[in-house]
Parts: C-alpha cells; sequence; structure tokens
C-alpha cells in the first residue's frame, strides 16, 4: 500500500489526457533526441533471449544462409511499430483499447487481446529460460552456490526493483544496459570478419532468400523475436503512453494547433522506433555472425545446461580467453535486464486487460498500480517455475518465439484494420507509408503461412 500511495503522489496518472500537460513537440533534432525513450525500453527486451539465444543459435545450426531472415524481421516490423504508436498519440487509448476494436468473437474483450493473453504465457517460457541463463552465468562464476539458488535470488532482485519504480526507473536501466553488451559483440564480430579465414562469399550467400530445412522452426522463432516481436509491438504503446507521447499532444480536437502538435509527437516517435531500431538490428546481426561463424564451424549448438558454456566461445574465440568473464558480465546484464523489461511492460497490458474487463475503472490510477504490482508478482514467479519444469533454455526461448511468430499475422491484419477504420484523418501518414504497412502485413502473413503449411505437411 505504501509503495502506491508513493507512486500515485509522485507521479499523476499518466494515462490520462490533462490539459495541463500539453506541450509542443521539439523542433530541433537534439530536442527530439532528448524525448526518446520508449524504444530503448524495446531495445532492452528485444536484444536478450532473442539475440543471444535464438539468434546466436540459429547461426550455430545453418550457418550464414538465414541473415536475410534477420535483416528481414528487424527492418520490417517497425512499420507496424510506428503504426501502432500513431494510433496511440492520436486518440489516447492504449494498445489493448485499440485491439479492442478489432470485430469478431469476443468476451468481454476481442478475440485479439485474448489471442495476445494466450501468447504472453507461451513466452513466459522464455523469461524462465532468461532467469536460467543468467543464473547459469552466476553458478559459473561462483560454483558454490547451485543455479536454483540463484534463479531465487534473481526472483527476489526483479520484485524488488518493480514492485516500486515506474516508468523513469524502467528507462534507465533499459538505456544502461542497452550500451553494455551490444559493443562488446560488435567488437567481437568486426574482429571475427577480419580473421584471414573468415568466407565473406559465405556471408553473402545469406542474402539468398533461401530457408534452411534443418533450422525452419528455429528460423520462423527468430523472425518472431528478433526485431520488434510480437510481444514488444503490443508494448510500445504503453511506454510512448507513461514516456507522454498522447498526453503532450492532448485531447483529439478539429483545430489545426492539436493537429500540428500531433504531427510534431508522431515524428519524435519516429526517431525514437529509429534510433532503436539501429541498434538491435546492429546487435542482431554481430550475434548471427558469431554464432555462424564461431559456433557453427565449431560444430557446437547451444542447448540444455551447456547453453552459457557454448554461447561463450562467441567471445573467448574471438577476443581472446580473456574475455570469458566479460562475456559472463555482458550475459548477466543482456539477460536480465530483458526480464526486467518484459516484466515491467506484461505488468502493465495485464493491469490493463484487468481495466477492459470491468475490475476497475479508467481513471483509478490506485488500483491500476495494485493489479500491476499483482501481476509483477505472477509474472515473475511464473517463469521461474517453468524454469524448474523444463530446464532447457534454448527449447523454452524457441516455443515462446514460435508463438509470438503466429501471432503475427493476427497484429499485422488487426493494425490495417485500425488505421484505415478508425486512425482519424488528421493523422493519416502519406500513401507511401500505407502502402508500406499493408506491404509488411501481406509479408508477415506469406512467411507465417508458409511455415504453418509447411509443419502440416509434416503430419
Amino acid at each position: 500500500m505504501k509503495v502506491d500511495e508513493a507512486v500515485v503522489g509522485a507521479s499523476p496518472d499518466p494515462y490520462q489526457l490533462r490539459p495541463e500537460d500539453v506541450a509542443e513537440a521539439p523542433r530541433t533534432f537534439r530536442d527530439a533526441l532528448r524525448k526518446t525513450g520508449p524504444g530503448m525500453i524495446l531495445a532492452a527486451s528485444i536484444v536478450g533471449s532473442g539475440e543471444l539465444i535464438t539468434t546466436t543459435t540459429l547461426g550455430a545450426e545453418v550457418g550464414y544462409i538465414a541473415l536475410w531472415v534477420i535483416l528481414l524481421s528487424c527492418v520490417i516490423k517497425p512499420a507496424v511499430q510506428a503504426a501502432m504508436g500513431r494510433f496511440v498519440i492520436a486518440t489516447g487509448e492504449t494498445g489493448l483499447a485499440s485491439f479492442d476494436r478489432v470485430p469478431g468473437p469476443r468476451w468481454k474483450v476481442s478475440w485479439v487481446v485474448w489471442c495476445w493473453a494466450i501468447m504472453v504465457f507461451m513466452t513466459l517460457l522464455q523469461v524462465g529460460a532468461m532467469f536460467g541463463g543468467v543464473a547459469q552465468v552466476m553458478n559459473l562464476i561462483f560454483p558454490a552456490v547451485p543455479v536454483k539458488v540463484w534463479v531465487l535470488g534473481f526472483l527476489a532482485l526483479t520484485l524488488a526493483l518493480l514492485l516500486g519504480g515506474g516508468y523513469d526507473r524502467v528507462e534507465r536501466i533499459a538505456t544502461i544496459k542497452v550500451g553494455l553488451f551490444t559493443l562488446v559483440t560488435l567488437l567481437a564480430a568486426v574482429v571475427l570478419m577480419r580473421q584471414p579465414e573468415f568466407d565473406w562469399s559465405d556471408l553473402a550467400g545469406g542474402l539468398t532468400f533461401e530457408l534452411p530445412g534443418a533450422g525452419l522452426a528455429t528460423a520462423v522463432a527468430v523472425f518472431g523475436i528478433t526485431g520488434v516481436g510480437a510481444a514488444e509491438l503490443f508494448m510500445y504503446p504503453y511506454w510512448c503512453v507513461e514516456k507522454g507521447y498522447a498526453r503532450f499532444a492532448g485531447r483529439r480536437n478539429s483545430s489545426p494547433e492539436w493537429r500540428a502538435r500531433a504531427r510534431g509527437w508522431v515524428r519524435v516517435m519516429h526517431l525514437d522506433i529509429f534510433v532503436s531500431m539501429m541498434v538491435y538490428t546492429v546487435a542482431t546481426i554481430a550475434f548471427y555472425l558469431l554464432g555462424a561463424g564461431v559456433l557453427h564451424g565449431m560444430g557446437r549448438v547451444p542447448k540444455g545446461n551447456d547453453m552459457i558454456s557454448a554461447l561463450s566461445n562467441i567471445y573467448t574465440q574471438t577476443l581472446g580467453g580473456w574475455s570469458l568473464l566479460l562475456f559472463y558480465a555482458g550475459a548477466i546484464a543482456t539477460l536480465y535486464s530483458t526480464i526486467f523489461a518484459a516484466t515491467a511492460a506484461h505488468s502493465r497490458l495485464f493491469a490493463d486487460l484487468c481495466r477492459l474487463m470491468g475490475f476497475f475503472a479508467a481513471d483509478d490510477y490506485r488500483q491500476r498500480l495494485r493489479y500491476r504490482r499483482g501481476w509483477v508478482i505472477a509474472l515473475t514467479v511464473v517463469p521461474v517455475a517453468l524454469y524448474w519444469l523444463f530446464e532447457s533454455p534454448v527449447k523454452m526461448v524457441v516455443a515462446g518465439g514460435v508463438a509470438q511468430a503466429l501471432m503475427l499475422p493476427i497484429i499485422g491484419v488487426s493494425v490495417v484494420y485500425l488505421q484505415h477504420r478508425y486512425l482519424p484523418k488528421e493523422l493519416l501518414p502519406s500513401r507511401a507509408s500505407i502502402a508500406a504497412l499493408w506491404g509488411v502485413a501481406a509479408v508477415i502473413v506469406m512467411l507465417m503461412g508458409y511455415y504453418v503449411i509447411g509443419e502440416i505437411r509434416k503430419l
């Protein structure tokens, strides 16, 4: 109770559009850059299990042949992300409230919202895998402490960090983490490419749009996780709301002032997406190249409790044995901050789901915080239990990734519908942007359709 009162007292409800919060968008690039942040929280979620575990594992399994999957995943999904952010700024609605408008079967909320909830419970396998991964690293450093004890320690740390903090804490931790491991991993990839045995023709073969047969399931999981995954697409509108983009634009009206102000904050949102895309794309490609160039040549695919030991070769085989502790530090920062960012976001979304189902009023911020705290506990305890049950981080990440990949077509089609049916005309994007959104949705549907048909044929 005291935590709730402190947070409420310090931070007015970020989900309400108040006239006193209206502000003009920054006009210079430097000032706009200072207003970014939601994308970096997403990058903290992205540069985690997807890159360190699944992307590297895909490279270890199939070599460079699936590089195009990585690039495609990183560069096309921001079109959907931008459309969702635009909708939030234009309407002031949360992400789940927007998807609740999609027609079709419903029980209290739309079928799309229920699909999201099912997907999140599947992605808890990924979070459990990250608890296991970071605990494995700590066990390698301090072998006297069992893995399961480390898991409990990180569970307690997560609860301590998230039960009493708001948006600013999440953004600060996420930003520090993103820079820590990404730069070192990029350095390792550059060292790899400068080695005499590195074959640039093999790298070029990864851009031939060929799907690897043996690694198809992992490739689809990578498409679902890397870049902005389905889970992150649902998260982004909430971070935009808490950053203040919708509040700064103000409640929609017919005035030219509102239109200019809203379009200004849309531009800031686009910059936020672009900066984060550059960060996670560079990190993702670096991880993939290291998996393909180091682990694939060694014939060593990360799996089970050998995952961290296998992955450490991407540093030690390029930078030297001295970098092992550096890899451990980076792995801890990468995996744990993803646990932190994902749990912070999902607890907000599930609290909002409870609001949409009528458990509390939209303007009752105190109740929203109470529900959010309850979901923080649930979304921390359940992944830990799942890890203790399965104890196979790579398989857990892949399972969650497939669930995210299968959700992407639903998101793509729903966002196209929302943009054409409900986006205020004052904030409609250019024809080129509309065409790009349609194109991205079509690519996602076709790629996922290809995967589903392939799996059906195996039956």
